[in-house]
């Protein structure tokens, strides 16, 4: 409620601010034309997600999928000895971390969701764990960034992969920082 309120105050001044300046035909054809945008670049997003996806599909049916998870497992088991105790969420990490890793953060969502729950069921214990995984979540290491790379292609980059080096290299960094200052802060405050 607060940001549709907030989007229409910067409207109604944008309009205002326009007006005033004599600019308001050309404020109103510039809102329509990006409007438009707006709609095909959603469109062409739409398009590399679903392909996304129908690979994560393909990678699940064929069984790819679950040799990430088996490969993922004893790490996960390590770093989650609490979820470990229950299949249900482990076999939810193993999900959203493969989804992760894919840079699949849509697919990613839901499994995370199911494994914050099972954490939050297991309750004390598992504070920590949950903790964790909100960090995994935030600083995920990307092998391959197909989100990233579908905004890319959206918006007309010529090789949308060309990234790659700088995504792994960022992400290896965002996520040892981010599990080091989890095990910091574990031990300052346990």
């Amino acid at each position: 409620m607060a940001i549709t309120v907030l989007l229409l105050a910067l409207y109604l001044l944008s309009a205002w601010t326009a007006l005033a300046a004599g600019q308001a035909p050309a404020a109103g054809a510039a809102m329509l034309a990006g409007t438009g945008e707006a709609v095909r670049f959603s469109l062409e997003l739409c398009g590399g997600v679903c392909l996304w996806s129908s690979v994560l599909e393909l990678l699940e049916r064929c069984g790819l999928a679950g040799q990430l998870a088996r490969l993922l497992r004893p790490l996960l088991q390590r770093l989650f000895p609490h979820a470990a105790r229950e299949e249900e969420t482990l076999a939810a990490l193993t999900e959203n971390l493969s989804a992760n890793l894919l840079g699949l953060g849509n697919a990613a969502t839901p499994a995370g969701i199911r494994a914050a729950q099972g954490l939050a069921r297991l309750g004390t214990p598992a504070r920590d764990e949950l903790c964790l995984l909100v960090v995994l979540n935030t600083a995920s290491l990307q092998i391959l960034p197909a989100s990233i790379a579908s905004l890319r292609a959206a918006a007309g980059a010529a090789a949308p992969f060309d990234i790659l080096p700088a995504v792994w290299f960022s992400t290896l960094c965002s996520l040892t920082a981010g599990l080091g200052s989890a095990a910091l802060l574990r031990r300052v405050w346990p």
